[in-house]
């Protein structure tokens, strides 16, 4: 076979899959695991029921009968009759809705239409299929469900969360009371809508048990308390709650066992209410037993928010996390998908795309490389499904939107609008080498400024120390390592809403092997920018006395901001650790100033032109993968830092782009301006400190 030829048949296996025929009243085709049997006189007569219920032994009893007739009579050894007939059909229905989730909803449960008309029952369909299947996985496991959804948009994943919730309360256990919270009132609204829809047009019967007595009349659904949005199933003795996250102090209480948060990524944070108060709110009673359910879900909104930093724990195997975390992208929707008018239009589609699978060009804004849609292609699109993305593509003016409606994979869901300036893949693999801090603490000594600020140097454990370190500096009898570390410093301020403070420091011994420099320790704060500045001191000594790089803009800023006090005291504060701590970085001086005796400015001077020189290099690093990052903080700032309409670099609203800086600044000096770390015999009584201070023509 062809390479063509491999690809459709490997395109007609995709097909069948998404488009496999499907009776959820049968159980042909439907979602788990299931056994054929034959009930010759029953209302279905072939059935595909899940394995699970051939464990019950009236199931096991009636199908080996083969007919109601047979098990009446051979079985029961009673003559058949319609009574008896009707009751062996109403428990064997009953056991099916309680064993099989899309018979039950297929059956019984009424939604909207999309395309106008009457309400229509509940089939689902092939995401949906793919969600119910992970509860499903999980609830037979006798395990709670605990699942962060991210999702593409309109395939129904927030209605199939609360119709399977509707599912256990009524068919699994008394009591369970549901919390259903959603990101604004107008989808409350449709939610609670949902609901009366669905309770109105169910048997109340079946909300009782088989041969309980009750009134065909009797209410399904009664309102609890007098804000609307609490409501009771008495038959059930369970209670649906609807809330917002607007307004959070509506969902603060109860025994919930079922919480659906639906689009937690777009939960606005506010003062005093964010988005994991209100989780933590809803959620805390909820212990981890069976029948126990919390689902969060949403489509993407940014990386660095709560519902990003959720589902990428939940994604890694390497970090603790209760839930488990589903991704269903665009191309997993059937209706995005576009035939060919035949089958030679689909091989010559085929054979462009295998042809210009290596192709990055494109002629204009308003379509995708066929090195992007042969990607596609590998991450499971079918060629039809391949075909609508080119078209739907036609009708925008950039891929940032088309990824942002129609995610194709995790990574991509989280992108923004905006010039990226670092690419998202290429930022991703930074991620497999991020891993919590083997230490946490603080670096001390004798005193925080001055002379005794380097004496005693010590590094102490302490749980909410700000010095996250994962490989402390090594120091070695024999031998020196020359220009080892080196420590970077992004001055920020003292206030929670201020920036960050930051100070990193990264290992270059695997540089004289020619492998990656790796960042070691990093502490992460709010504090005053004088005591920044001596903890940096501190923090460099501690590491074999390390270069020592601070950021001096918002120095100088804040300086300029204070000479109405008493004129500037940003150089003040470098010179007087200089003084203590002399392996500082100062700028370059020109040659007409070295002859002027122009004092020497210390710090890395971020500007106009150093800018744009060290963001290249940081472009550079983290597309070649040169350096070896730990702290995964730094790869949400990658990914939420752009260029912006006017030319400038910086953060997107609402982010931050301190520990990103400290990395660019870092990186620079660390491949341009030091020299290659060199192995040197260790000489007894020299001194550690070098004699006068660091500058770039030092190097």
């Amino acid at each position: 076979m062809t390479d063509i030829d491999n690809i459709l048949t490997e395109n007609d296996r995709r097909n069948e899959i998404m488009f496999a025929p499907c009776d959820y009243l049968t159980g042909r085709g439907s979602i788990g695991e299931r056994v054929r049997v034959s009930i010759s006189d029953f209302v279905i007569p072939v059935q595909w029921i899940p394995v699970d219920m051939m464990s019950i032994p009236f199931v096991q009893k009636l199908v080996g009968a083969g007919s109601i007739h047979a098990f009446l009579s051979d079985v029961l050894q009673v003559e058949p009759n319609d009574i008896d007939y009707h009751k062996v059909s109403e428990k064997f229905i009953r056991l099916r809705y309680r064993y099989d989730f899309a018979f039950w909803a297929a059956s019984l449960i009424r939604i909207h239409n999309k395309d106008g008309g009457d309400d229509v029952l509940f089939r689902l369909r092939y995401p949906q299929r793919i969600l119910v299947s992970h509860f499903e996985e999980k609830r037979r496991a006798g395990l709670p469900i605990r699942l962060i959804l991210l999702k593409a948009r309109q395939w129904g994943g927030s209605t199939t969360t609360q119709i399977y919730m509707m599912w256990l309360q009524f068919f699994h256990a008394t009591g369970l009371n549901s919390l259903i919270i959603a990101h604004q009132g107008a989808i409350s609204d449709e939610i609670k809508d949902m609901f009366d829809n669905a309770i109105k047009a169910y048997p109340v019967e079946l909300l009782h048990k088989m041969g309980d007595t009750f009134s065909v009349n009797e209410p399904k659904m009664v309102g609890v308390g007098k804000s609307g949005s609490t409501s009771r199933v008495p038959q059930r003795n369970c209670k649906i709650k609807v809330g917002t996250a607007e307004r959070p102090d509506g969902c603060r209480g109860g025994a919930y066992s079922l919480v659906h948060l639906s689009e937690v990524g777009i939960w606005k944070k506010t003062e005093g209410k964010s988005p994991e108060d209100i989780v933590r709110s809803a959620c805390s009673g909820i212990l981890l037993r069976p029948l126990t359910m919390i689902v969060m879900e949403s489509t993407a909104n940014g990386t660095g928010n709560f519902f990003h930093t959720e589902y990428k724990a939940a994604s890694d195997p390497d970090t603790p996390s209760q839930f488990d975390a589903l991704f269903i992208a665009w191309f997993q929707i059937e209706q995005y998908s576009i035939p060919f008018e035949n089958s030679d239009r689909l091989k010559e589609f085929a054979l462009w795309l295998y042809e210009n699978r290596e192709n990055d060009n494109v002629m204009t804004a308003r379509e995708q490389s066929g090195h992007y849609l042969w990607w596609l292609w590998q991450k499971g699109a079918t060629l039809e499904a391949i075909n609508w993305y080119v078209k739907e593509r036609s009708g925008k003016n950039s891929h940032a939107v088309m990824a942002s409606e129609y995610p194709s994979d995790d990574v991509e869901a989280f992108v923004h609008s905006g010039s990226m300036v670092f690419d998202k893949y290429d930022v991703e693999e930074f991620n497999k080498a991020c891993r919590p801090p083997r230490f946490i603490g603080e670096v001390y000594a004798k005193g925080d400024e001055g002379d005794s600020a380097l004496e005693n140097l010590r590094f102490s454990d302490d749980a909410q120390g700000r010095l996250w370190i994962w490989a402390k500096p090594e120091e070695d009898d024999e031998v020196e390592v020359t220009d080892r570390y080196l420590t970077i410093v992004d001055v920020g301020g003292r206030s929670d809403k201020a920036d960050w403070s930051v100070i990193l420091v990264i290992d270059r011994i695997n540089m004289i092997d020619g492998d990656r420099p790796a960042v070691v320790a990093q502490w992460y704060g709010h504090c005053d920018i004088d005591r920044l500045a001596w903890k940096a001191a501190q923090v460099a000594a501690y590491y074999n006395n390390s270069l020592l790089v601070i950021e001096s803009n918002t120095l100088e800023t804040h300086d300029r901001e204070r000479q109405v006090e008493g004129g500037d005291q940003s150089q003040y504060i470098l010179n007087q650790i200089s003084h203590i701590y002399p392996n500082l970085y100062a700028r370059r001086q020109s040659e007409d100033e070295i002859r002027q005796g122009v004092p020497r400015k210390y710090g890395f001077h971020t500007n106009v032109a150093t800018k744009p020189m060290i963001i290249s290099t940081l472009v550079k690093a983290i597309r070649d993968h040169i350096y070896t990052e730990r702290d995964s903080r730094c790869l949400d700032e990658y990914l939420t830092y752009e260029r912006k309409p006017n030319g400038s670099y910086g953060a997107i609203i609402g982010h931050h782009d301190d520990i990103l800086m400290t990395r660019a600044i870092g990186l620079h000096i660390c491949f341009y301006e030091m020299e290659i770390p060199r192995i040197l015999p260790k000489q007894k009584n020299k001194s550690t400190k070098r004699n006068g201070p660091v500058s770039e023509a030092v190097f």
